[in-house]
Formats: C-alpha cells, sequence, structure tokens
C-alpha cells in the first residue's frame, strides 16, 4: 500500500476536472481524495502500488477534454501523516493564493453542435451557445476570479432557465459563465443596417453566397471572409486589401472538407478538429486542372494552404442554416484589420477600417475585452511546430523549473509583437499583438499589458525590452515607469528556446533571423552565440556584407544580391555583367547601387540570414522581390523541397569552404562562416544554367553545413555541447532538418522550438527570462 500527493496545474478550473479524477481513481481501485485549490488540483490517491501507477496514467492520458495541465507533480507521503483512505472523495474547493492561471478561448464543443442545430432545443441556431466545456474566456475577462460579473457577459441577466442550468451540478452549464440562450444572450446584427438575429445572418450568407465580401466578428476580433472556391471573390479581398500574394487562411466546413483540399495525417486531425483549432499549414492535394474547391489565389505559388474549422457558434451558421442558401464548403477568413493594424475588436474600429474593405459588417453586442488572433502552427517530424502562438493557447504560462522569484515584464519584438510577464517560474506570452511600426497597434499593446498585469495581479519589478534604441517596443517598456532592461535581440532569441526547453545550462545558439540590432551598432542576423542566463559571448557569424537601401532592402532582395556579388568581384564591370546574366536589375539601378556602396550611404554592415535568403532568392531568379515578410525566402524554400522530392543524392556538391586568401577577412573576435563564397558558387552555377530548385537545395545543404561546423568549432573551444536552434529563418523546415540531423550526427544535443514560435513571436520569453535571471542577481 502506498500514498502519492499529487498537485496537477493548469487550466483545471470549469473543466470537469474532480469528476474525471474520481472516475479514474474508481476505474484503478484507489482510495483518496480530489479537491481544486484554484491553481491546482490536489489529488491524494491510495491503494497498491500498480493501481496507483495505473490511476497515473490514467490521470496523464485521459483528462477532461477542455483540461490544460501543464505539470504533475507527484510525492510520497507516510500513510500515518494523512491516515488511511476509506473510499474516494470530492473535496469541496479551497482557495490557495499566488499562482494564475487564466483559460484561453475554447472553440465549441460537439454536444453544444448537436444542440444548436436540434429544432427542439431551445437554444436552436443561437450563435453564442457554450457550455462548461467550450466558448469565450481570455476574450471577455475583465478580473478574476472568473465569475460572470467579472465579463463581459454581466450585460446579459440569465434568464430563468439559463440560471436554473447554471446553478444546478447536474447540467451540462453548472458554473458556465458566459450561459445564455437566444431569449437572454448578446444578438448578431448588421452595422449600419436594420437586420438583426435571423435576418443578419441570412442576408450574410446571401452576400457570400453571391461573391461578396463580410466583416465578421468572431470571439477574438473581426475577420473578413469571402467564398474561398470564388476567384474574382478572392482577388477582389487581395485587390482591396492591398495583399497580392500573401496567403490567406481558410475555414472549412468540416474535417471531411479539409481532406478533399489538404494530406492530414492522424495527429494534425486531431488538432485540426481539437479545442483549440489553430489555423493549420497543410500540403495541398495534387488535383486536376478541371477539379473544383480552393481557387488559385487563396495560396498561389505555395504547395501549403492555412486551414482551420469553424470554433465560434456564429462560424458555424455560416455554412450550415435553415434558409436554404447553399453555401461553399471553404471560406476565407483574414484577419479583420488593415494593414499594420491590430485586429478590429469593436463597431467603431471595422466601421473606420473595414467599411472599404467588404460589403457588410455582421457584429454583435458581446464586448471583446482582450484581442486574440488565430493561432497558426506549422508541423515538423510530426509534431507541432507553432508559428503565432494566440487564440486557444495564450495566455497559458511556460513553466521553467529555476528557482526564480519576482516578477517582470517583457515588452517583445517589433514585428509580430507579444509581451510576457513573467511571475516566479510561469512566464505568461500574451496573445498576438501584430507589428509596431503602426501606432494603433503601440496603443493595443500598452492596452492588453495594463489588462493582463491586472488579470494576474502583478507589479513588475523591471520591463524588459529589445536593444533597439528606436523600436516603439523599447518606448512602452521605456513609458512604463520601471527600471528597465534591455536585452540584445539575438540573445533573447536563445533564452526563448532554452526557456521553452527548461534549459539551465550553457548553449551555442544558433540564431538565424531578419535583422536584430548589435552590440557593435550593426545588424545582426545569422549569429553563432554563446550564451546562458546570465549574458552572451558573440562567437560567429555569417560572413559580413552591406546591406544597402535601409528599409526597402528587406522587400527587395536584389539589392542584397548585387551587393554580395559586387562584395565577391571587388569589381564594377564584372558585377555589371553578371548582374545582366542574371536579370536582377537594370544598368541605372546597378550604377545607383555601386555609389551607394563605395560611400557606405544609406548602407550599413550586416550578418543578417534573412538578407542572405532574399538575395540566393534572387540570384537564382526565383524572386528578386517580395511583397510580404519572408516570401522570397519561402520560395527558396519550397523550390528546395521540390527538389529534394525529385531526388535523394546531390550529385555536384558545393564548395561552401572559404579559399586559403580569404582567411585575411575574419576579424579576431569570431569565426566567420564563409557565406560569401557560397553565393560566389550559387552565381557561377546559375550563369551556367544549373536547376534553380537544385541550386537552392545545395543553398540549404552547404548553409547546414557551414552552421555544424561553426558550433563544432565552437565546441572544441568552449567544451558545450548543446545547441539550440532559434530565429524566424528556422521557421524553413527543410533548414531546420539538415541543421538538427546534422548536428545530432556529431553527437550535439540540439534544442529546439515546439509551441513557442522560433521567430519575434517568441522573444518575449527569452527577455522576461533574462530579466528575472537579472533580478535574482540583484543587478
Amino acid at each position: 500500500m502506498i500514498t502519492k500527493k499529487i498537485r496537477v496545474y493548469g487550466i483545471v478550473q470549469g473543466v470537469g476536472f474532480r469528476p474525471t479524477v474520481s472516475r479514474h481513481a474508481a476505474a484503478a481501485g484507489i482510495t483518496g481524495s480530489v479537491c481544486n485549490k484554484g491553481p491546482y488540483v490536489e489529488i491524494f490517491a491510495q491503494g497498491e502500488e500498480k493501481c496507483v501507477k495505473d490511476f497515473l496514467e490514467r490521470l496523464e492520458k485521459q483528462p477532461p477534454k477542455r483540461a490544460a495541465i501543464l505539470k504533475i507533480n507527484t510525492e510520497d507521503v507516510k500513510e500515518e501523516e494523512y491516515g488511511k483512505f476509506n473510499d474516494f472523495q470530492i473535496i469541496e474547493s479551497e482557495k490557495t493564493k499566488g499562482e494564475i492561471f487564466v483559460s484561453p478561448d475554447i472553440a465549441i464543443c460537439e454536444e453544444c453542435k448537436k444542440e444548436m442545430y436540434d429544432p427542439k432545443d431551445r437554444r436552436y441556431l443561437h450563435p453564442f451557445i457554450n457550455c462548461t466545456c467550450c466558448g469565450p474566456r481570455l476574450t471577455i475577462l475583465d478580473a478574476l476570479p472568473y465569475d460572470r460579473e467579472r465579463t463581459s457577459m454581466k450585460e446579459f441577466p440569465m434568464c430563468p432557465d439559463c440560471a436554473s442550468e447554471y446553478e444546478d451540478p447536474a447540467t451540462r452549464r453548472y458554473d458556465a459563465q458566459p450561459v445564455c440562450c437566444n431569449d437572454c444572450g448578446p444578438e448578431v446584427y448588421l452595422t449600419g443596417r436594420k437586420e438583426r438575429g435571423r435576418a443578419a445572418i441570412i442576408a450574410t450568407r446571401k452576400m457570400i453566397h453571391d461573391g461578396g465580401i463580410v466583416a465578421i466578428k468572431g470571439i477574438g476580433g473581426f475577420h473578413l471572409c469571402c467564398d474561398a472556391t470564388n476567384e474574382e471573390a478572392v482577388q477582389r479581398l487581395r485587390t482591396l486589401k492591398n495583399r497580392p500574394a500573401k496567403p490567406f487562411a481558410v475555414m472549412a466546413r468540416d474535417v471531411e472538407a479539409v481532406k478533399q483540399e489538404c494530406l492530414v495525417n492522424e495527429v494534425q486531425e486531431e488538432i485540426l478538429d481539437g479545442h483549440q483549432k489553430p489555423i493549420l499549414l497543410l500540403e495541398k492535394r495534387k488535383k486536376s486542372a478541371d477539379s473544383t474547391g480552393l481557387c488559385k489565389s487563396v495560396a498561389p505559388g505555395n504547395p501549403k494552404v492555412g486551414i482551420m474549422l469553424p470554433y465560434a457558434p456564429v462560424q458555424m451558421l455560416l455554412f450550415r442554416y435553415d434558409d436554404g442558401i447553399e453555401m461553399p464548403d471553404y471560406l476565407v477568413m483574414t484577419s479583420g484589420n488593415t494593414s499594420g493594424a491590430p485586429i478590429c475588436r469593436d463597431d467603431k474600429e471595422a466601421v473606420e477600417e473595414l467599411s472599404q474593405l467588404c460589403d457588410l459588417i455582421l457584429s454583435h453586442d458581446r464586448k471583446i475585452r482582450i484581442r486574440a488572433d488565430d493561432s497558426v502552427m506549422d508541423f515538423y517530424k510530426g509534431e507541432p511546430y507553432m508559428i503565432r502562438r494566440s487564440r486557444g493557447y495564450a495566455p497559458l504560462p511556460m513553466m521553467v523549473t529555476m528557482p526564480w522569484k519576482g516578477q517582470v515584464l517583457a515588452a517583445g519584438g517589433e514585428l509580430k509583437n507579444t509581451f510576457c510577464i513573467g511571475v516566479d517560474g510561469r512566464f505568461y506570452l500574451s496573445p498576438y499583438v501584430g507589428d509596431l511600426e503602426d501606432l494603433r497597434t503601440v496603443k493595443a499593446l500598452q492596452e492588453t499589458i495594463h489588462r493582463f498585469e491586472t488579470l494576474l495581479e502583478v507589479e513588475p519589478e523591471v520591463a524588459a525590452c529589445d536593444l533597439h534604441p528606436k523600436y516603439n517596443s523599447t518606448v512602452v517598456a521605456e513609458e512604463l515607469g520601471l527600471p528597465v532592461v534591455k536585452i540584445q535581440h539575438h540573445y533573447a532569441h536563445i533564452l526563448s528556446c532554452m526557456a521553452e526547453n527548461d534549459r539551465k545550462e550553457q548553449v551555442i545558439g544558433v540564431a538565424f533571423d531578419g535583422t536584430g540590432y548589435g552590440t557593435d551598432g550593426t545588424i545582426w542576423g545569422g549569429e553563432l552565440l554563446l550564451a546562458d542566463y546570465h549574458g552572451f559571448e558573440r562567437m560567429g557569424s555569417i560572413e559580413p556584407f552591406l546591406q544597402i537601401g535601409g528599409d526597402i532592402s528587406a522587400k527587395e532582395g536584389w539589392r542584397i544580391a548585387v551587393s554580395l556579388i559586387y562584395q565577391q568581384t571587388q569589381d564594377k564591370e564584372q558585377t555589371m555583367e553578371i548582374v545582366k546574366k542574371l536579370n536582377l536589375c537594370s544598368e541605372p539601378e546597378c550604377k545607383v547601387l555601386f555609389a551607394m556602396a563605395d560611400r557606405k550611404m544609406n548602407a550599413v554592415t550586416s550578418t543578417s540570414a534573412g538578407r542572405l535568403f532574399d538575395a540566393v532568392s534572387a540570384i537564382l531568379g526565383i524572386r528578386t522581390k517580395s511583397t510580404f515578410e519572408g516570401e522570397a525566402s519561402m520560395a527558396l524554400e519550397f523550390a528546395a523541397e521540390a527538389y529534394e522530392k525529385e531526388i535523394w543524392e546531390i550529385d555536384e556538391p558545393a564548395d561552401g569552404e572559404s579559399d586559403p586568401d580569404e582567411e585575411k577577412k575574419e576579424p579576431e573576435d569570431r569565426l566567420i562562416m564563409k557565406t560569401g563564397s557560397l553565393i560566389k558558387y550559387l552565381t557561377e552555377k546559375k550563369t551556367e544554367g544549373i536547376q534553380a530548385e537544385k541550386l537552392a537545395y545545395i543553398f540549404h545543404q552547404k548553409l547546414a553545413d557551414l552552421i555544424i561546423d561553426g558550433c563544432r568549432k565552437i565546441r572544441k573551444k568552449t567544451k558545450c555541447n548543446c545547441v539550440a536552434l532559434s530565429g524566424g529563418v528556422f521557421q524553413n523546415r527543410l533548414l531546420l532538418r539538415m541543421v538538427e540531423e546534422g548536428l545530432e550526427k556529431e553527437h550535439f544535443t540540439v534544442l529546439r522550438h515546439h509551441l513557442i514560435p522560433a521567430n519575434d513571436g517568441g522573444i518575449a520569453l527569452g527577455q522576461a527570462a533574462y530579466a528575472m535571471q537579472y533580478i535574482q542577481e540583484g543587478k
């Protein structure tokens, strides 16, 4: 007979956790008790060792559907300490102060779906149906504890029938704070028009059916929606939104519809139809030219499509309603905002920003307290690989086992901004905020920070931010009235990867991304760092080059290509000849670049891996310009992946090694990965007529070799054997795989991201982790 005290941390309130534990105890044949302490559930499990083991397995593998278990702590206790348990009891809840966990919003459950489409049910076709297991959480929350009077549902008093369900432990809506029905709940309506309720939904469906565009208010903000099978409608939305090529997210009617268009494995299907319902990046099926389905303009030139299932009742009603209108199986469902601005969340913002982009606005009168854009998830080696962590996942904290105490706030990056609040070993990343180049997004960041501080009951001791003096995120941190800690961008990336993997010891950090302000005042982005929570040393980088043209160079990869070729040849005529052969730009444009390079005019020294990818994409004739961030780099990756599918062995490897006379270029302070020689090789082979896809693959392969070789040299020097891979370039799954597998062959321990984005959406975690260590040391 053994007794264990078990503490289960995470989303364990309001999800039927204690009854589930009681059932598992009965099935395993153990005695004990379960009590909800607020931040965790405490369980005593007593019985034969094999029975307790069986119970623990059930607890881990079969939690309630809507629970989110973050960690389980188990310890042996002596029987005399707590006595012998005669049965298994559910004990009344006790509030424990301190640790706070806020539930993310939860997609509509199967039971509510059935009720919503049952003509005999009193919630038939109700756009706001929910229960204890599903519905809005974070986005309607004013303060904790999570009770109706502290949510935006306080404006909708419950009718007697709803109140009866809310108070009865035997019902599915016991203690469900957003509970409502057609008689007492919020109502949908068209802004600026008379249609409300049923009439508004029918008008919306008809507009989409007829090829129109509608802005639709959901759980965390507005979407812009049109028929994803209608080429004309999608092209019109692209024109109105000034979005020529960036893929649109698609909402499909059901799993079967997704399978018609995409390849879906078991893991993907489980997440696709789970309670978080992120946008999944799934591989498109090969289809015949005359097949119907998604039109080409949804994700042009992309082998994948971002697709999700309806998660709010009103979204389900778009696909299926009793009005006789036949709706398509696929709808474009893209964020409702103007370029650069945060997602709209109320009528005022929607009318001001979206009226020119759509034909109708379908809104409702339940207020959204915190914006929550859709999460976006890719897959790597059969596991989720997060691209944007937001609705359904935020603000679940990352947990680390460092013995930290204190409270910190990290303002995050300038692009793909999320912020992070750290409380001891828990780090709460916010939903996606957006790009802070737009002052509306800055305002949204400030407002959401304030609301999170209130929800989590924190008073941060320090604010952490990026080293860049002109970032708006830096300004936001400096205006909080707290001591400010500034963290170098790529160092924050590596700390983010360390924190996600709960790594305490030193790592070799490979940080590859677009742009970050270096400690030497230059642009970094292809870095090898020796890092721990105390600090870092820059051990290596890709070969520095001149980034000419300021911000425009991030959109026009041909500029970086010309600069790199000129750097290799050191000869204007020879460069011009190559530029003409590769059709990179006009002669006058090339001459302007020469002048800027020679005079160092609007030209900065850079080691940006993101710009290196853009340049190679231009050199190989794949993309010379980008209409959205990462377009040229993505196209380069797709070309390399297409080649890899055709052949498994490269018969003509690149010589990525440097020439002996180039060794003098290496500065004394760090090792240089000879990417210049790689550019020279690719340029020569492209002018010889070698296939662009093959060269794209060779580029990935040889860049991976350079990274692995760099890590090997640093290990030899430092004896550090663990490598952390981070930065937006590692969203490129081909490079990630080549680097990870190559390092593992060299017997390195490799850390990579999983549910925290490798891109700038994850750096707030790294900033917060550094700030937490900073206050431990009393700096």
